[in-house]
């Protein structure tokens, strides 16, 4: 007889560290369950912030790459109702319903080559979405750019067998923000950088290190790091803030300012998730219209 395993989410879920960590946190309590039905139980969440479906979505993954079966239960209506919109639940049995104010960026599972498949996602929910701070054609392709690297990442370095995406806007908050979330549970941050340096560096040094412009784990003259030097910059004109969470690492870039934390519970992957300001009327261009790291609006 298979075994039932039931397990509670212990509250609301934002992107944050105390989010991230609350999701983690079931993740490692399960991960030596095998060929089990694990009852993921909802009671406790009235409120999602629906990007992080594409944490779920790799936490569910590892769950049932385990042989486990995995049920979700008592989702609160205004859950159950987003996680529809985005396409989470159409994997566990639910219908999908239409997102007339179209305020998800719908959940995605990439395999690595489907590089093509990636880049229409961005173009077509992301950088096409009226609300998106205005900028010139050729800063959007150097976005796309930016974004598409770690994709490329995650496909190169991660071995993984998906790459999963996920996002949510949330017009009625003062700064209007865009959460865009992208997750792999392959090989992650820390991992890849103390192999390159022969170094021991913590999961914190290892991602402050991958953030530093010109820091590269790629050989062959590829461009490096995680290919955020544009976003970053967009990032900090446009008050948004940017989460790097890799093995036992949380990294936060917050209005131009860093803060590093240390997770209760690690993660054998990478999550990186973008916020972006869409409540800022300023225009951004490159200072050349041509590939350059310099913005100017």
């Amino acid at each position: 007889m298979e075994t039932k395993i039931p397990i509670k989410i212990p509250g609301n879920l934002r992107s944050n560290f105390q989010g991230y960590n609350q999701i983690l946190r079931f993740i490692n309590a399960l991960s030596s369950v095998r060929g089990s039905e694990i009852i993921i139980d909802f009671k406790l969440v009235n409120f999602i912030e629906a990007n992080l479906s594409a944490v779920l979505g790799v936490a569910f993954e590892i769950l049932e790459s385990n042989g486990n079966k995995v049920k979700l239960i008592n989702l609160q209506s205004q859950v159950e109702t987003i996680l529809r919109k985005n396409e989470l639940l159409t994997f566990y049995g639910y219908l999908p319903t239409i997102d007339y104010h179209q305020t998800t960026l719908p959940y995605k599972k990439f395999v690595p080559n489907n590089a093509e498949g990636f880049n229409d996602y961005i173009a077509q929910y992301l950088l096409a979405k009226t609300e998106f701070p205005s900028h010139s054609e050729a800063l959007g392709k150097e976005i796309l750019r930016n974004i598409f690297e770690i994709f490329e990442n995650a496909r190169t370095h991660g071995d993984c067998e998906y790459i999963h995406t996920c996002g949510q806007f949330f017009p009625n908050r003062e700064m209007k923000p865009l959460h865009f979330t992208i997750v792999d549970k392959g090989v992650n941050i820390q991992e890849n950088v103390n192999k390159f340096l022969n170094e021991q560096l913590s999961a914190v040094e290892a991602i402050v290190w991958a953030m530093k412009k010109g820091n590269t784990t790629k050989t062959g003259g590829q461009p490096g790091g995680l290919g955020l030097n544009v976003i970053f910059e967009f990032i900090k004109l446009n008050n948004g803030k940017i989460h790097i969470i890799s093995a036992d690492g949380f990294y936060e870039f917050n209005k131009g300012e860093v803060e590093t934390y240390k997770l209760n519970s690690p993660f054998y992957g990478t999550i990186v998730n973008i916020c972006f300001n869409l409540n800022d009327k300023s225009y951004y261009s490159l200072k050349s219209e041509s590939i350059s790291d310099d913005i100017i609006f």
